[in-house]
């Protein structure tokens, strides 16, 4: 059996701990979650570990990413199964601070976010939220200290955020992405998916294959509106409420036309009953 990880709760306890990893100059990689973990999670751990020889996972249900009418309250927290999956992959560090460790009594200073952060796709929906995102990985990664971190391309926007903020910020870390996990009928793995009842988890793989249909109506010359409205539809059809569904440039994600525009990238937001997901895909 795997020894359990260290864990720390406090930013003291934290910076001796950091200390100690990075003893003899060893190499440090982060992985943020909020737990409820999953297979799309270890394998965010394990890309990790190629990366650097210790590996630190923050678990932090962080409320500033949440609006009132989110599911902050809701959201799975599943501590024991977290550690023990933790533990099972050798992971050295489990940072999990509470609220008011990382936003204590008077905290006022927050990260604006531009640029992929205001591409008019998550941010349409939910304007509050790369504002927080931004803010607790920027506190992640200077309490961490970390050479990488690593994110899920899941969450893909997110993903150029955080990178661009990593950069303009000179934070010192290298921002590396990790593809996708899906389950074998194509649905992404996100923490999320157990709010889905067993019918709407069976409608919930329209997302990927109305992305890899418009995907290959796009590689094979259509024009790109009437391809994603084709994608579109099958998702409507399907029961979903539509966000958004649309075709961008894979690093800048502004609206693109064509390949002779740049790399493309599918991006999808939808709700089916009381749960949203979102997914994409390269062209």
């Amino acid at each position: 059996m795997s020894p359990s990880p260290m864990i720390v709760r406090t930013v003291p306890a934290l910076r001796r701990a950091i200390e100690g990893l990075r003893a003899r100059k060893a190499t440090t990689a982060l992985v943020p979650t909020m737990g409820a973990l999953h297979d799309g999670h270890v394998s965010l751990v394990r890309l990790a570990k190629r990366r650097a020889k210790r590996v630190i996972v923050s678990i932090f249900v962080n409320p500033t990413q949440f609006a009132p009418t989110e599911d902050f309250g809701s959201y799975p927290r599943t501590w024991k199964a977290d550690v023990a999956k933790l533990a099972a992959e050798d992971v050295d560090l489990i940072w999990n601070p509470d609220v008011k460790t990382m936003y204590p009594v008077g905290f006022a200073t927050r990260i604006l976010t531009e640029g992929p952060a205001t591409a008019n796709l998550e941010d349409r929906f939910r304007p509050h939220f790369f504002g927080g995102v931004a803010t607790v990985v920027g506190k992640l990664f200077t309490q961490c200290r970390p050479d990488f971190a690593i994110f899920g391309e899941k969450d893909f926007q997110q993903l150029r955020v955080v990178t661009q903020m990593a950069g303009d910020l000179d934070l010192g870390v290298k921002v590396v992405g990790s593809r996708t996990v899906r389950e074998r009928d194509g649905l992404a793995m996100s923490s999320r998916n157990v709010y889905l009842t067993p019918e709407e988890r069976s409608s919930a793989t329209v997302l990927y294959r109305a992305m890899k249909q418009s995907a290959a109506r796009l590689r094979a010359g259509d024009d790109a509106e009437a391809a994603m409205a084709g994608g579109a539809e099958m998702i409507v059809s399907a029961g979903f409420a539509l966000d958004y569904f649309e075709v961008r440039h894979a690093e800048t994600l502004a609206p693109i036309a064509s390949f002779k525009d740049g790399p493309m990238r599918i991006l999808v937001a939808a709700k089916i009953g009381k749960t949203r997901l979102i997914d994409n895909i390269g062209v």
